[in-house]
């Protein structure tokens, strides 16, 4: 609409300019809260808020012991299996299910913020699982390994805590169902290449003993 002079009514100036700045405003809020994983503007942050809690939580402690607790676990180690997803470089099946088409248009920057975050976050104790003699026997395995099988004391390389060591994970508080399976993916398999040096960890282990180290660790705060 114009005037009779050929020039648009101040009224009309005054909505285009208001609805070109409620377009940029909503623009930058859909950038927040996006869930676009093949945008590269889209913030670690938001990723981790908007598309990992669905499984592993807001904070990073999941519910399901399908998937693993990422609270306070360690940045290194996390934006390893990260860039490990999405190469495929980690393809134990229910890793390369759930993992790979969420991670295979990350950029490092994204893969580093997501880490960051979950870092950061502080875990929340599990319950404890199992009897008294089945704790004290993956307490056992944790501090001092199994020499008679060639198996190293977790410890060694996880922290004194489980508290984990640049690449080398936390374990504390993890969910036992999850533990486990990955320790029977590093016993039976090559699906993980990056943790070979698991493969020969775990190899003495037999399935009761991977049980007890795994509830135990699941008990420590």
């Amino acid at each position: 609409m114009h005037s009779s002079n050929g020039t648009i009514p101040m009224k009309l100036v005054s909505l285009i300019a208001v609805a070109a700045a409620a377009a940029l405003v909503a623009g930058c809020a859909g950038v927040e809260r996006s869930r676009n994983l093949g945008d590269p503007k889209v913030s670690g942050v938001t990723i981790a808020q908007h598309v990992c809690s669905n499984c592993h939580g807001l904070s990073g402690n999941s519910v399901s012991p399908n998937f693993p607790n990422l609270a306070g676990q360690t940045q290194p180690y996390l934006s390893a299996q990260l860039r490990a997803f999405r190469s495929p470089g980690r393809n134990d099946p229910a890793g390369y299910q759930y993992m790979w088409g969420l991670s295979r248009h990350l950029s490092d920057e994204q893969i580093d913020a997501l880490a960051a975050y979950f870092a950061s976050q502080m875990p929340v104790r599990q319950p404890p699982e199992g009897d008294a003699g089945r704790l004290a026997s993956g307490k056992a395995i944790f501090e001092a390994g199994l020499e008679e099988k060639g198996v190293p004391a977790c410890h060694s390389c996880h922290g004194d805590k489980a508290q984990g060591m640049a690449t080398f994970p936390r374990l504390a508080g993890q969910h036992a169902d999850y533990t486990l399976k990955q320790l029977m993916v590093f016993q039976r398999t090559d699906e993980r290449p990056d943790g070979a040096v698991m493969k020969i960890v775990s190899h003495g282990l037999s399935v009761q003993d991977m049980t007890d180290v795994a509830v135990y660790l699941q008990t420590l705060p």
